[in-house]
């Protein structure tokens, strides 16, 4: 007899992000009095962590920054305790080269999730890291001149990496990486590598996220429905996440994942 799939909780948002990564907009506050207008019961703040990374925006939170985002979300829990929970966690983005300090920075802290995901890389010739999940042209020309089937290639090499080293509950976006390529198509070599990945994260007893943004840019979450399958077949925990950069994203498509994920059983 086959064994159900773990129940997905549609009434918590895993995944949000606030003006303190430099990238997205609003407060704290903001993002909680979104999910309470939602009707959601559990919040998961998991802003950015990054070390090592040559880029020209800072996409992510300081040691500092993170301090202040601990005593926010302290004040906000005891505020809100009554009609929601907030979980206060990190996305914790791997540069191989500076695993050790990675790994050293996220234990000094206590999290309630800690997302793995990559999202810079080096490549021969550029200035700067190459920023994988990115819609700036700059990206997107320095991504295809570098070739795009290679760089997928190292992408999912390297979230196999970090999901065998770092500390995480849960891997973010699994196949978001070169998201904003036009006709972007995934080989078998690829999707190979998706299913190595796939079974690190059940080795690891870590959940994956089913991530709404991919809804308003292709029609389907992150990862795509063939690779929900995938994980489905592994028993791997989903967790709904929005990836919300704005308050009136938290919860964003929530209501379309029920359908979405019986039709990937």
């Amino acid at each position: 007899m086959t064994q159900a799939h773990p129940p997905v909780d549609f009434l918590c948002d895993n995944h949000v992000h606030t003006s303190l990564c430099h990238h997205a907009m609003g407060t704290m506050e903001d993002y909680v009095l979104a999910a309470i207008a939602k009707g959601l019961r559990r919040l998961v703040f998991l802003e950015h962590m990054e070390s090592g990374i040559e880029y020209f925006d800072t996409t992510w939170l300081s040691e500092s920054d993170f301090d202040d985002f601990f005593k926010e979300g302290e004040r906000l829990r005891e505020k809100y305790h009554t009609v929601l929970e907030i979980g206060l966690g990190v996305e914790l983005g791997f540069n191989p080269p500076h695993r050790d300090e990675l790994i050293e920075r996220v234990q000094k802290r206590t999290w309630d999730q800690i997302g793995i995901s990559y999202h810079y890389c080096r490549h021969p010739g550029f200035p700067y890291h190459l920023n994988l999940v990115s819609r700036k042209k700059w990206n997107i020309e320095a991504i295809t001149q570098a070739g795009c089937g290679r760089l997928l290639h190292q992408y999912f090499d390297t979230l196999i990496e970090a999901v065998e080293c770092l500390p995480g509950t849960f891997l973010c976006h699994l196949d978001a990486g070169l998201r904003y390529l036009p006709d972007l198509r995934f080989t078998q070599g690829h999707i190979d590598k998706i299913a190595d990945l796939l079974d690190a994260v059940q080795a690891k007893s870590m959940g994956l996220e089913i991530n709404t943004s991919g809804i308003a840019l292709r029609g389907e979450p992150f990862p795509a429905a063939q690779f929900v399958q995938m994980a489905m077949d592994r028993e791997i925990p989903l967790l709904a996440s929005s990836d919300a950069h704005r308050p009136d994203d938290v919860g964003r498509y929530f209501d379309r994942l029920p359908d979405f994920l019986r039709a990937c059983r």
